[in-house]
């Protein structure tokens, strides 16, 4: 499958470089529903709640309303993850508050493993958490197993080329996909058709990010891969 993204900062939809500079802005967040509209599933992260300046909801809810969205940004709680269920997110994506094993069990018995989908971020060959600004001690290989009771997938994102589209790391896939056999969805430099497939051949799905906002791949063409 091939997940689009919406990411929301300042009420706009916008592409970062890194989690950091911001690349460029989109069309409004309608816009970019009409331009995803034939793939069966989109990827929503609030930018501003997962650095704690605030947040999107009415633009999440917006969205969630009206397709089916996996949604992240600043989980930090129960209560947050419970009400982005309620706002109509299908599934809630959760980052640095996974690392907390009490806090997780308990945003897991809230919403339901199968509600929840785990962020394994990977910079410099470790998990990076705290908006990739905390590099840990670990490899997403080493701890992804240790997660799969909490969660239904894994979205893991190769921060190192995030929003570079100078290609992704398809070994490091071919890795998470070995040590799991949890649903995965590759994040992070993905800019060739050829990547989409060899991601696929994995059973590994791909959230697209700025090679579709660029015009890199274009719509009807990673749609019809998609199918």
């Amino acid at each position: 499958m091939i997940i689009p993204c919406i990411d929301l900062m300042d009420g706009k939809v916008v592409q970062l470089v890194q989690g950091r500079e911001k690349a460029l802005e989109g069309g409004t967040p309608l816009e970019m529903l009409e331009k995803f509209a034939a793939f069966p599933e989109i990827q929503v992260i609030d930018l501003d709640a997962a650095m704690d300046r605030g947040s999107n909801d009415d633009l999440v809810e917006l969205i969630a309303a009206r397709a089916v969205a996996r949604v992240g940004g600043g989980v930090r709680s129960p209560e947050r993850a419970r009400m982005l269920i309620q706002q109509g997110a299908h599934r809630v994506i959760i980052g640095t508050a996974a690392f907390q094993r009490e806090l997780l069990q308990k945003i897991a018995d809230a919403v339901g493993p199968e509600r929840l989908i785990i962020a394994l971020d990977s910079k410099g060959g470790k998990v990076v958490v705290k908006g990739w600004q905390q590099v840990t001690d670990f490899t997403a290989e080493e701890v992804i197993q240790q997660f799969e009771p909490y969660c239904s997938g894994f979205l893991c994102t190769y921060v190192d080329k995030e929003g570079l589209m100078q290609g992704t790391d398809l070994d490091w896939f071919r890795r998470l996909r070995a040590a799991t056999d949890h649903e995965l969805t590759a994040a992070g430099g993905i800019t060739t058709m050829d990547e989409i497939r060899a991601l696929r051949d994995l059973g590994i799905h791909a959230a697209l990010g700025m090679a579709i906002y660029t015009g890199r791949l274009k719509l009807d063409e990673i749609a019809r891969a998609g199918q």
